[in-house]
């Protein structure tokens, strides 16, 4: 992640947690006044919003951190734990939300909210949406894991403060609507919990390289060179924006060393300029070796 990158995610996390603490005061104070359990649960959630941003700032800090002797590779995995940590404390999150919802349906609980209670929660939607959206953004645009998973957990924010709302319109006449939504809702923050550690594990076990990747390294070894190469043997590793692919060429038997080494190297410098990839190329005799398809 480049500096001026690292400094649009960080400055999206800061702005959550500043954004995310003002809300919690607003919600908390609502709860209060009206007495509602449900606006004082929602209000704590709010708050583990500015903790979960909290985390992205110091993942995105640490992955920017140099390579050094003991991590050659920088640490720009360092991000992924930060989205492992959000999606669980995302999971944790949904679990409790369905708990409670099926609670409410046994207790057949009904709340009376106030005009500020409304305010409230119709205001957590609509900013916690705009956060939700704009980390969303900044996340494409830095290739942000953490700051993606910090969007879902402003997105499970605004979910919950829709069911909060949703039972202030509808509680009266129907007593179980909170619940069903909640356990709907709950549902939903499992399944982008899942989402959010599938992606991250995967980059942490090691992906195949896609098809578009094989494509142009194919390319620019046809580009550069007038034999065929027959790469195979294609593996990707990623440390954030630290890339680093190795494969295997195939050359003629009675090739010197020198020429080629010149060939390898020069094409680990077209792969670096065109596909930002460091790669380290392993160089085989053609007669030796059946070819792989």
């Amino acid at each position: 992640m480049g500096k001026k990158p690292q400094l649009n995610a960080i400055t999206a996390a800061w702005l959550s947690i500043v954004l995310n603490f003002i809300l919690f005061i607003f919600k908390y104070w609502a709860g209060l006044v009206t007495n509602s359990v449900a606006i004082l649960v929602d209000a704590w959630h709010t708050l583990s919003d500015s903790a979960t941003s909290a985390i992205v700032v110091i993942g995105i800090k640490w992955s920017s951190i140099p390579a050094d002797s003991d991590h050659p590779f920088g640490h720009g995995r360092a991000e992924l734990i930060s989205s492992i940590i959000i999606g669980v404390m995302l999971g944790l999150i949904s679990i409790n939300f369905f708990i409670e919802s099926v609670q409410q349906l046994q207790s057949r609980q009904v709340v009376t909210y106030g005009l500020i209670a409304k305010l409230a929660i119709i205001t957590s939607i609509v900013v916690k949406e705009i956060m939700a959206q704009y980390s969303f953004y900044v996340s494409k645009k830095t290739n942000s894991d953490s700051l993606k998973a910090d969007g879902w957990h402003h997105r499970s924010d605004a979910l919950s403060s829709v069911l909060v709302l949703v039972g202030i319109l509808l509680g009266g006449r129907w007593w179980w609507i909170d619940g069903a939504l909640g356990i709907l809702i709950s549902i939903m923050l499992a399944y982008a919990t899942f989402e959010i550690l599938r992606d991250a594990t995967h980059k942490f076990l090691g992906e195949k390289p896609d098809k578009e990747t094989i494509l142009k390294l194919n390319r620019i070894s046809e580009e550069a060179f007038s034999r065929e190469l027959h790469l195979h043997h294609t593996h990707l590793h990623v440390y954030g924006d630290h890339k680093e692919i190795t494969f295997h060429i195939k050359l003629p038997p009675d090739m010197t060393l020198e020429k080629a080494h010149d060939i390898a190297t020069l094409l680990e410098i077209k792969i670096l300029k065109e596909m930002e990839m460091h790669a380290t190329i392993h160089m085989e005799p053609l007669k030796q070796t059946k070819e792989k398809k």
